[in-house]
């Protein structure tokens, strides 16, 4: 795209310079030779008016009088009847600009110029007009290069933060790039992030919620189901059928009740990574856009944690939270990690105000903010916390100290002999 912006550019400015500039050189070698010629007729006029009073006044006429009025590149001839012709000048060689004029006194004056001046001056003209063209054209090339970078970057990062939602990281970027029409397709792909993530968030919630609502309910299901097929005794099919009935009532139960997410989120799906590997990916990650306001993001603490839970998720959390002390917050952003009985904690603070009193708690909620923001994204943080059994929580408000509780064993999972057997 670059290279089309800039060589559409180019080809306007040749297009324009070619039309105005052949019109100008024609132009301006018209009017140079117009100028000569004029140039020779009055330089004839004015020897033809010198000859005429010097010979009213009984002066001599003769070449040492007349050559000082002479251009040293114009050559002048006067003929006078009855006497010889004075020639002032050295008689040019080539073609020549001419002109004749008569006085009153019978003279004939005839002046001639080397068109070669002409040529000389035409190609001065040229080459100031090649010149102003040149520096057009390279004008030209850096005002395309420099527009095809302000176009065609913020395309590049738009792209990027397409793939990235393709990819399932719905983070909002919030990065705006001074021109209205990008700025409005950022405005929409940052919505597009969020809701993506409220999407991503209830779908998680919906799959945990099913995977451990509806295991029970259809084990117990499926055991009444093999009573029916292993007897004959009709008594025992219906009383068997009458509870598989029940049991089916009480999966539409659980399904409308999921449906409508009555229930918070638990899921069994976690599993243990590096906690490391995601705090410096990302370090990794925001460390540019600290540098760019001058601010700072470091690490400390316990290394090597392993934790449980998502490592996408996870990665979301603590992004975050990332955002909301460079959006909000001030100086150095510390992540810390540590160690309390079973759970691995990552407390990420800064050195800005902090949260407002009034808010507290009520910061993860939807739709509270203490500042022009959407309060979208530490409810979101909390959510994906939760749907892997972390919690995130505000442990401080001033300075603000946030924290992300991970277990750093694996829930146990249920074995068949653990199931409750329905009778």
């Amino acid at each position: 795209m670059r290279r089309r912006l800039i060589q559409s550019t180019l080809a306007v400015v040749l297009v324009v310079i070619a039309v105005f500039g052949v019109s100008l050189v024609i132009v301006e070698t018209r009017t140079i030779t117009n100028s000569a010629q004029e140039r020779v007729e009055s330089e004839a006029v004015r020897l033809a008016s010198i000859v005429d009073s010097r010979i009213l006044a009984a002066e001599n006429v003769n070449a040492d009088a007349l050559r000082n009025p002479v251009s040293k590149e114009q050559y002048a001839v006067i003929e006078m009847p009855g006497r010889t012709p004075i020639e002032i000048g050295t008689r040019p060689v080539g073609d020549v600009i001419r002109a004749t004029q008569h006085g009153e006194e019978g003279e004939t004056v005839t002046v001639q110029e080397p068109r070669s001046a002409v040529t000389r001056e035409v190609g001065r003209t040229l080459l100031i007009i090649g010149l102003v063209a040149l520096l057009a054209v390279v004008a030209a090339v850096l005002l395309a290069v420099r527009q095809a970078n302000r176009l065609a970057s913020p395309l590049t990062d738009l792209a990027s933060t397409a793939e990235r939602l393709g990819s399932g990281d719905p983070r909002p970027r919030h990065k705006r790039y001074g021109v209205p029409e990008l700025d409005r397709v950022a405005d929409v792909l940052d919505s597009s992030a969020e809701k993506i993530a409220r999407m991503l968030t209830a779908e998680r919630r919906l799959a945990a919620d099913a995977s451990h609502q509806l295991r029970t309910p259809l084990t117990a299901l499926s055991m009444r189901l093999e009573e029916i097929t292993l007897t004959d005794d009709p008594d025992i099919v219906k009383e068997e059928a009458n509870v598989a009935l029940t049991q089916v009532e009480r999966l539409t139960d659980v399904v409308e009740r999921l449906l409508t997410n009555s229930r918070d989120p638990r899921t069994g799906s976690a599993v243990t990574f590096d906690l490391d590997e995601v705090i410096q990916q990302q370090l990794a990650e925001w460390r540019p856009a600290y540098r760019s306001m001058g601010r700072a993001i470091v690490s400390s603490g316990k290394r090597h944690l392993q934790a449980v839970g998502t490592p996408g998720a996870v990665a979301q959390v603590l992004a975050a939270l990332i955002e909301n002390s460079l959006m909000h917050g001030g100086g150095t952003v510390a992540l810390r990690t540590r160690v309390t009985g079973n759970q691995a904690v990552v407390e990420v603070t800064d050195e800005g105000p902090g949260v407002p009193a009034d808010l507290g708690a009520r910061i993860f909620e939807r739709t509270i903010s203490g500042r022009n923001s959407t309060g979208i994204g530490l409810a979101v943080a909390r959510d994906l916390a939760e749907a892997d059994g972390g919690r995130l929580e505000l442990l401080q408000a001033q300075p603000p100290v946030f924290g992300l509780f991970l277990s750093r064993t694996p829930p146990a999972r249920k074995t068949d002999e653990e199931l409750p057997t329905v009778r």
